[in-house]
């Protein structure tokens, strides 16, 4: 067999919404409790959002330009590939319509009832009523549309509903009603002796549309839901006069004003209705993704969904101690002894935040260095380091003012901790930090000690009760001693840094990673077992993918847990026989970035930042660790062999492309419950 680059990768955007089915499946899971399926059908519509802002909008420019874009995509132009797009999206769509139709009747079983603007009872008037005046009208925008002006413009994901008014005289007048920003989409109604009645604030407004259009004295009134999505990207100008801080919320708010990408629209709504809102839209059949929809959009809300029934919900996990590592202990004499390893959820995220707040009140501590990618909405690691400002520390924040989506955030807590005198660092728009490193230095006899904690996720309470992460708390100066680097490098991007134990991207991550894939082949190449263990989120990057290649055929045994995007074809003859991929969608996000080289017996185990993409090897300071206890490698290992055991929430990624389920014989095994378990044995003792 002839091997090409057509028949190497998998295209990344059709691997995108293969990982967002799995998504889907797990809305469509009937072991999946009732509530949390209708939630990952939340999860699978802001994954789309997310999707098209970004990936199909980057298509999309590529596709509107002069370049075909056969180049980058190989198989395909990119006015090819937005139509597999929009024809794959459009399916899922479907699909996603026809699970929750059934959710919704099997909500009913357990006497949880949807109820819409046809279907108000008697007994919920009055209710409805009240809330529409007292809490949803104040809330709402009407706009009135004029055939000869200007349609206005929105921020930059929208969902309305769009009014079609038949006058007396049989004039048609269109209108636009914008959903209130802040209110919960779901309303309990009070019960009733039928059971528990849920309506969205959508069917409120449908009922009360003679009230808000009343001085049109209307014939007949239409509503029809519309979502449009819009470019995300980030465009700056090269005024020098301004800081980067303005810049990027210059570039956030213009945001509102780009290019829209995808319009999902009521498929019941009138044909002359949706030419006119096309027309007025500026919407391109050609490149932008135009998607028939259901009565519903914006169904992202469906991830808030109310818990009604304990039963219908995940029996909850209690995040756990970690053995040995107590809040009430002196942390910085316990990191002399050993290192110490978190894995949330299912440890507690407060070790971390407990670390802050005792460096934060130590009088031995004098400096504190942290990166900041995102923040949770009331943030006490923000909390903790504008304390340790306040307490004459020193504290160096390097904030990611480009955190997609999160900008506006971070954006106010740059100003917020800059008021309160905390120093900060801004990357460039060509090199966003994603590191995961806080470095915190403490005078002991007259010495600075460094202690110091790096992790593969976000220093954010909120998330870290969904995401699976791994942190690392030491002691260690030969890493700190790097880490320190990292934080001048930030400040000094142009200086040569050399970094023996940490991976540093761009520095060396990806030089570093096939350094280790070489020895391994090597190592099979003289006889010796040899084999790689890798858990990331996605894997893009060509030039890995061909060293993984490189592997397999020479006898390297290879399992990869990746969770969403794989570009590499697993199991394909004379190229990948010995590599084989898996992904695990379950109720947390699997987050944990880690690889295992079995390095002739002697394990070299890391954790990191890093995902294998070309932005996280190239464009991105990503920082990856390597863990030298054995306890802790031994842990990671543990981990990895019981996230592959999962035959219940494993899929198979495979050369067909429709990532089976895992099919066992053996007893059910799921892999996030038995983790949960590993670390309660291990408090337990057993």
């Amino acid at each position: 067999m002839i091997i090409t680059s057509k028949n190497l990768f998998i295209n990344r955007e059709i691997s995108w919404l293969q990982f967002n089915e799995r998504v889907l499946e797990e809305a469509n899971d009937s072991n999946v409790p009732l509530i949390e399926r209708i939630r990952f059908l939340g999860i699978f519509s802001n994954n789309l959002d997310e999707f098209y802002r970004v990936r199909y909008a980057t298509v999309k420019r590529i596709a509107v330009s002069n370049n075909s874009g056969k180049k980058i995509f190989k198989d395909r132009t990119a006015k090819q590939l937005l139509n597999d797009i929009s024809a794959k999206a459009t399916d899922l769509q479907q699909k996603s319509f026809s699970i929750l139709n059934n959710i919704i009747k099997l909500l009913e079983k357990d006497k949880i009832y949807f109820v819409d603007e046809s279907k108000v009872k008697p007994i919920h008037r009055q209710f409805i009523g009240n809330y529409f005046f007292e809490i949803i009208s104040p809330a709402i925008d009407v706009i009135i549309l004029n055939k000869n002006k200007k349609f206005p413009k929105f921020k930059e994901n929208l969902s309305f509903l769009l009014i079609r008014i038949e006058l007396e005289n049989d004039e048609i007048q269109y209108a636009i009603i914008r959903f209130p920003k802040d209110l919960d989409r779901f309303v309990k109604l009070p019960s009733d002796n039928l059971g528990q009645n849920i309506i969205l604030i959508d069917d409120i407004i449908r009922y009360h549309l003679k009230d808000i259009f009343k001085i049109f004295n209307p014939k007949s009134i239409e509503a029809n839901m519309v979502k449009t999505s819009r470019d995300a990207e980030l465009d700056f100008d090269d005024d020098i006069s301004k800081s980067f801080l303005d810049k990027i919320a210059q570039s956030v708010k213009e945001r509102s004003s780009a290019e829209p990408v995808r319009f999902v629209y009521d498929s019941e709504i009138r044909l002359d209705t949706l030419n006119f809102l096309l027309k007025q839209m500026g919407i391109n059949n050609e490149t932008d993704s135009i998607i028939p929809g259901g009565k519903y959009h914006n169904r992202r809300d469906y991830m808030d969904f109310p818990n009604l029934h304990t039963d219908l919900v995940y029996e909850p996990m209690q995040p756990l101690n970690v053995k040995g590592f107590s809040h009430s202990d002196n942390t910085f004499d316990k990191l002399k002894e050993k290192d110490f390893m978190i894995h949330t959820p299912y440890h507690k995220f407060s070790y971390v935040i407990s670390f802050l707040m005792k460096s934060s009140i130590d009088p031995k501590v004098k400096k504190i260095s942290i990166t900041i990618y995102r923040l949770s909405k009331l943030s006490k690691i923000a909390s903790a380091l504008i304390n340790a400002v306040r307490n004459g520390k020193k504290v160096i924040v390097q904030i990611e003012l480009q955190a997609r989506f999160d900008e506006s955030a971070n954006i106010r807590y740059a100003k917020e901790m800059q008021s309160q005198g905390i120093k900060l660092i801004f990357g460039s728009p060509n090199l966003k930090v994603h590191s995961k490193i806080c470095l915190i230095e403490r005078l002991e006899n007259g010495i600075l000690k460094k202690y110091g904690f790096i992790s593969t996720g976000n220093f954010n309470e909120s998330t870290a009760k969904v995401y699976t992460d791994l942190t690392l708390f030491t002691s260690n100066g030969k890493i700190l001693d790097e880490v320190s680097n990292v934080f001048n490098f930030f400040n000094a991007n142009y200086k040569r840094y050399i970094f023996k134990n940490l991976f540093v991207s761009p520095i060396n991550t990806e030089s570093k990673i096939k350094k280790l894939i070489i020895n391994e082949i090597n190592n099979a190449k003289s006889g010796k077992n040899a084999w790689i263990k890798i858990k990331i989120n996605n894997i893009t990057s060509h030039s890995l993918i061909r060293s993984l290649y490189d592997a397999s055929r020479a006898g390297v045994k290879i399992e990869m847990i990746v969770r969403g995007i794989c570009c590499l074809i697993p199991g394909k003859k004379n190229m990948s026989d010995n590599i084989e991929v898996i992904s695990i969608v379950d109720r947390f996000l699997e987050h944990t970035r880690f690889m295992i080289f079995n390095n002739d017996g002697n394990n070299k185990t890391f954790i990191s930042s890093a995902d294998w993409m070309t932005r996280n090897l190239d464009n991105r300071v990503e920082v990856t660790c390597p863990i030298l206890q054995d306890d802790l490698k031994n842990e990671i290992l543990d981990i990895f062999n019981i996230c592959w055991s999962d035959n219940i929430k494993a899929r198979m990624v495979n050369v067909n492309f429709d990532d089976k389920s895992r099919v066992s014989n053996k007893n059910e095994y799921r892999s996030q419950k038995n983790i949960y378990n590993y670390y309660l044995n291990k408090i337990e003792g057993i």
